[in-house]
């Protein structure tokens, strides 16, 4: 992708890709939750994408970057439960603010990242370390911010390649949040479901992902 931005269509694709990415991978996800959660985040993560492309798909074709991630952060925000719908509508809703009269460029896709990472961590209280989506998502709005002025497409591949190693510095990391911070040792060498979702996400802007396993740490 060479395009200086991302237009509506570009972005809807992307958000197509990653539902894609959500429904081949939902077994794994929900495998990995039942590990060091309460095995519901790929049930979650699988309702979002599929809400909103309901509104997506009763919208048409027109619609542009900032109304498509809008309707991702309705989707997330309003219609599903549990911890990980509304801190991924944050990011989308970020996401759609960023988006600029001349599409979604690599600066916008900065200044979304970093917004809607700030977000998730005043709402969710989580900081780096912590073993949560905020350690993908951390490395990932770096990695954009680093890529301001080159086209989105290699800003987002960039910010993939970090939400991924992200992942895998979870794996190493004692949980201090959520269900997973009462199973101790146990949950150690196993990545974060919501970081992995992170990286879904980014990861999807150039194709989906069939299976988490090439992604995740050999021993998981």
């Amino acid at each position: 992708m060479t395009t200086a931005a991302f237009d509506g269509t570009l972005t809807r694709d992307w958000m197509h890709r990653f539902a894609d990415s959500v429904y081949a991978t939902e077994a794994e996800l929900t495998a990995l939750d039942q590990r060091v959660g309460d095995g519901d985040f790929g049930n979650n993560l699988t309702a979002g994408v599929r809400a909103a492309q309901r509104l997506l798909d009763a919208q048409g074709e027109g619609s542009g970057p900032s109304a498509t991630l809008g309707f991702m952060a309705t989707a997330f925000l309003d219609e599903i439960g549990g911890t990980s719908g509304p801190l991924f509508g944050l990011l989308f809703q970020a996401l759609s603010r960023a988006a600029s009269g001349d599409g979604l460029t690599a600066a916008g896709l900065a200044e979304g990242a970093e917004q809607g990472l700030a977000a998730i961590r005043r709402v969710g209280d989580a900081a780096p370390g912590d073993k949560t989506l905020v350690d993908a998502l951390t490395p990932a709005a770096a990695a954009l911010r680093a890529s301001e002025g080159t086209p989105p497409g290699r800003a987002l591949a960039r910010a993939a390649e970090a939400a991924w190693q992200g992942v895998h510095d979870t794996a190493g990391l004692s949980a201090r949040m959520g269900r997973a911070s009462y199973l101790g040792e146990r949950v150690t060498g196993i990545p974060d479901p919501g970081a992995v979702g992170v990286a879904l996400f980014f990861a999807s802007a150039a194709g989906p992902v069939h299976a988490l396993a090439p992604y995740l740490p050999e021993a998981v």
